[in-house]
C-alpha cells in the first residue's frame, strides 16, 4: 500500500511554513490548482482564492512569513482514493506580535497522480479574528420576533 497525497502533502506544507523550504512542495502542486481558504481577507490578505501553482506558492510564502506552526492534531480524517477531508487543530504563533493563536479549521482537498488540484479551507473565523484583535467581539442580541 502506498502513502496517501495527503501525508506528502502535509508534511511538505508544514515543512514550507515553518522552514521556508519549497522545493519538496512544488513538486505536490498541480500547475493548475484551485485553492480556496475562507476567511476574512481583509485582516488576512493570505487568505481568499488563488489559481495556478504560482499563485499558491505564493500564498504559502505569505503565510510563512506571518506564522510559524507549533503543532496540530488531525480531530477527523476521510481518505478516498484521489481526496481527503479533515478537522484540524493548530497551535501557531503570529510571528508580528509572538502571539500564541489557536486555530481550528477543515479542509477537502483532491488529488491526482499525487498532486494537489482543488483544495477548500474552511476556518474558524470568528474564534481567529478574537485572537488577533485580543478581545472579546460582542455582537448584537438576535431579537425572535
Amino acid at each position: 500500500m502506498t502513502e496517501h497525497s495527503l501525508w506528502r502533502f502535509s508534511r511538505a506544507l508544514h515543512r514550507a511554513i515553518n522552514e521556508r523550504h519549497y522545493a519538496d512542495l512544488s513538486g505536490l502542486i498541480d500547475d493548475d490548482v484551485d485553492w480556496t481558504v475562507y476567511g476574512p481577507i481583509d485582516m488576512f490578505p493570505f487568505l481568499g482564492a488563488r489559481r495556478g501553482k504560482a499563485a499558491v506558492l505564493e500564498v504559502i510564502r505569505q503565510i510563512a512569513e506571518n506564522v510559524r506552526i507549533h503543532r496540530f492534531d488531525r480531530e477527523s480524517v476521510m481518505l478516498a482514493e484521489d481526496s481527503a477531508a479533515s478537522m484540524m487543530r493548530y497551535s501557531l504563533t503570529a510571528l508580528d506580535s509572538n502571539k500564541p493563536v489557536s486555530l481550528r479549521l477543515a479542509h477537502f482537498a483532491k488529488f491526482r497522480a499525487g498532486r494537489l488540484t482543488s483544495i477548500r479551507v474552511l476556518i474558524d473565523t470568528f474564534d481567529l479574528v478574537e485572537q488577533t484583535l485580543g478581545r472579546a467581539i460582542h455582537l448584537p442580541k438576535m431579537v425572535a420576533v
